[in-house]
């Protein structure tokens, strides 16, 4: 078993006040210089901690219960346990930590890491090459490790409260639609397995992913579903039956033409930042099937999806949302929430049942 560094060693190089509830941090590589470099800029800020790390998945399991972290960066390819199967005993060891898996660039570590999300890992973060450990790439850290953290239950009973569950569809789907980042491949999964082969409805997706991770990602959504997957581009034709896949370097948006439906690709700055966008995609699908859209947000951390829901809605469509007990992150389905738009705020496989539920005969084949 691999050395272990406990919370009150030397890690930090400068001592500083925490914060009342900092974010507790495990890190599990077998590079010393990558558990360095991260204790160091995780032991930095004044709202974090290191409460420790290991070099092996099996000593890092070991140490799971008397760490308790919020968060654990776990590296994918270690010597022993590797983390995919070290994944699954986290999980079950500790099902409150979030992990945050440390992915390689090649294409190997794309398939490990897309298998890891859909296991149930939250997010993903590029290992850089040597001397990658910049600014940017440290700010991104500390801000998927925050957000990771997440908020209280009772905050979130308190939100869902106070939602105005009151919408309801006046337009039978045509299209379903979903938009998901941090977690939701995870939710992704257990949505599509819920949904019947006969389900006959075009399915799209944008998830928040790296463009190099997405045609593995796309086979992962094609097994959950069984049904064909298709990545989006320029003309292609949105048929029953099918799940269309956001590309990576632009947003998927729909128009009507020709009395078809047919994809487009644009690239245009959105007031989230995210490329692709979930917002592109609501937007443009409320106008071209004229409010006939099912709308589902999973499991991420900001509010893309938020100004196209609100289109989808004012169309006369419906917006479901995953409840957060369930969530990694729960940002985008929370802002829907707020808002009072979801018509429904539950588990990923029980929002499949309802949406399925009020589809009606014209969804199915």
């Amino acid at each position: 078993m691999g050395a272990l560094l406990r919370s009150d060693s030397s890690v930090a190089d400068t001592p500083r006040k925490l914060c009342a509830d900092p974010v507790r941090v495990m890190i599990v590589d077998d590079s010393l210089t990558v558990r360095t470099v991260f204790s160091r800029m995780i032991k930095l800020e004044h709202d974090m901690s290191v409460v420790a790390t290991a070099s092996t998945a099996e000593s890092g399991i070991a140490e799971l219960a008397a760490a308790n972290p919020h968060v654990m960066l776990l590296d994918l390819e270690m010597p022993g346990m590797g983390g995919i199967e070290a994944l699954p005993k986290i999980l079950e060891a500790a099902p409150e930590t979030k992990v945050l898996v440390i992915s390689s660039l090649t294409a190997d570590g794309a398939e490990a890491t897309v298998k890891a999300l859909s296991l149930g890992a939250a997010d993903t973060m590029l290992k850089p090459r040597p001397g990658g450990f910049n600014d940017d790439y440290r700010s991104n850290l500390l801000g998927k490790i925050r957000a990771l953290k997440g908020i209280k239950p009772e905050e979130a009973a308190r939100v869902v409260a106070t939602a105005p569950l009151t919408r309801s569809a006046t337009k039978a789907p045509q299209v379903v639609a979903i938009g998901a980042s941090t977690g939701g491949i995870h939710a992704l999964n257990l949505f599509l397995r819920q949904v019947p082969k006969n389900f006959d409805l075009p399915i799209l997706i944008t998830q928040h992913l790296p463009a190099s991770f997405i045609p593995v990602f796309a086979n992962q959504m094609e097994m959950a579903a069984d049904r064909q997957t298709v990545l989006a581009d320029e003309g292609v034709e949105i048929q029953r039956g099918r799940i269309y896949i956001a590309p990576g370097h632009g947003h998927m948006v729909v128009r009507k033409s020709a009395g078809r439906h047919v994809l487009g690709l644009a690239y245009h700055p959105v007031k989230s930042g995210c490329t692709p966008s979930v917002d592109p995609m609501f937007e443009t699908l409320a106008e071209a099937f004229d409010g006939h859209v099912a709308g589902v947000l999973l499991s991420g951390m900001g509010r893309d999806g938020t100004e196209g829901a609100q289109s989808i809605v004012a169309a006369g469509g419906t917006v479901f949302a995953q409840n957060a007990e369930t969530c990694a992150v729960w940002g985008m389905p929370r802002a829907v929430t707020e808002l009072g738009l979801a018509a429904a705020v539950l588990p990923p496989a029980e929002l499949a049942d309802k949406l399925i539920a009020s589809a009606g005969a014209s969804a199915w084949k």
